[in-house]
């Protein structure tokens, strides 16, 4: 008598998770500090920055005929600062630079919240499939038809883009009232407040999504 055995369940597997983040958003920003600290310009530095995603956004737009929009968001973001870093001479007005990204990203975000294509669903997805094929197809049909699911999803999204530009608003302030060199070393601390500030409150409406990924998966 032949015995079925039921379905192994999936191995969540981290890399295929992680790889749109790393090559999209964590690559390009390491190469710029890495290529700034090493003695490049800061122009020079954004435009090498930049070279992975833009290749990146063209084989998508080309091969599957889908825009990268984690990829699109950091070219655009390193244009903007391109723009702000040969506009500027001022160190005060030179520390705005990283308010002016961090307010490209976080409209934009909004925007597409507004469009209805969340921005950061791009990177919390991996996370709730998981590298499942069963995970993968639940996401996509809650995300087609259930529409507490689609709430949350932009809520998520709405999270990090007000989080963002709370972020952009408090740096801009300080810059004016502290002393440059505070400055230099508070503008990390103030992101990666705003990165945990993030990730905590956009949680509540992750764990509800992974909790509904899992019940469509089973």
């Amino acid at each position: 008598m032949t015995t079925i055995q039921p379905e192994a369940p999936a191995i969540p597997a981290i890399g295929p998770a992680l790889r749109p983040l790393v090559l999209d958003i964590a690559v390009p920003l390491a190469s710029y500090y890495i290529l700034h600290a090493a003695g490049c310009g800061v122009v020079e530095s954004l435009v090498l920055a930049s070279v992975l995603p833009a290749v990146r956004s063209a084989i998508g737009l080309i091969r599957d005929r889908k825009v990268n929009l984690l990829a699109v968001l950091i070219v655009t973001v390193n244009l903007v600062s391109m723009g702000l870093s040969l506009a500027t001479g001022s160190p005060r007005l030179m520390l705005l630079k990283d308010s002016g990204v961090t307010s490209v990203i976080g409209v934009s975000v909004l925007v597409s919240v507004l469009a209805g294509r969340p921005l950061m669903s791009a990177g919390m997805r991996p996370f709730l499939v998981r590298n499942s094929a069963r995970r993968e197809a639940a996401f996509e049909h809650l995300a087609t038809t259930d529409d507490r699911f689609r709430r949350l999803e932009k809520l998520f999204s709405l999270t990090w883009g007000v989080v963002l530009l709370a972020e952009c608003g408090v740096r801009a302030a300080l810059v004016f009232v502290l002393p440059v060199g505070t400055m230099v070393w508070l503008s990390t601390v103030l992101m990666v407040a705003a990165i945990a500030i993030g990730i905590a409150i956009g949680n509540c409406f992750s764990r509800p999504m992974d909790a509904m990924v899992d019940r469509e998966a089973a």
